[in-house]
């Protein structure tokens, strides 16, 4: 019974506890953590001010989101809302577009040389390149 229950720990901590930041292959831009932090907040526009840089996210409730969040954003989801909302009420700036998972995320960056988004570690194709990773 205790090997059941520890496997069972072991895998739920596996399963999404670092994210991965891509982009579309053709973008050659290195950034580091604080210069991915201001992209999602929509106080960057650009990849080293090469390239317009679109940001992607996933459901508030995706264990990537969580993980790029706390770790890169460094903010709760709730915190997010209410950042936003503040923004979109002022006019300065809209919150990155949702998407509903790792799949959609990559499809998307993997269409468009300006998209930038996050991935559950591990789930990253050759269609996309890993950026950084949390």
């Amino acid at each position: 019974m205790k090997a059941i229950i520890f496997t069972g720990l072991v895998s739920l901590s596996s399963s999404c506890w670092a994210v991965d930041v891509v982009v579309h292959p053709s973008n050659t831009a290195t950034l580091d953590k604080n210069q991915i932090e201001q992209i999602f907040l929509g106080k960057l526009k650009t990849f080293n001010g090469a390239g317009k840089a679109v940001p992607v996210s996933q459901s508030d409730t995706s264990a990537a989101s969580e993980e790029f969040y706390s770790k890169v954003i460094g903010r709760s989801a709730s915190q997010l809302k209410a950042y936003w909302s503040k923004l979109l009420f002022t006019g300065k700036g809209q919150p990155p577009k949702k998407l509903a998972n790792d799949q959609e995320v990559l499809e998307m960056v993997s269409s468009d040389a300006s998209i930038i988004g996050y991935v559950s570690s591990g789930s990253a194709n050759d269609s996309v390149r890993v950026i950084a990773s949390f």
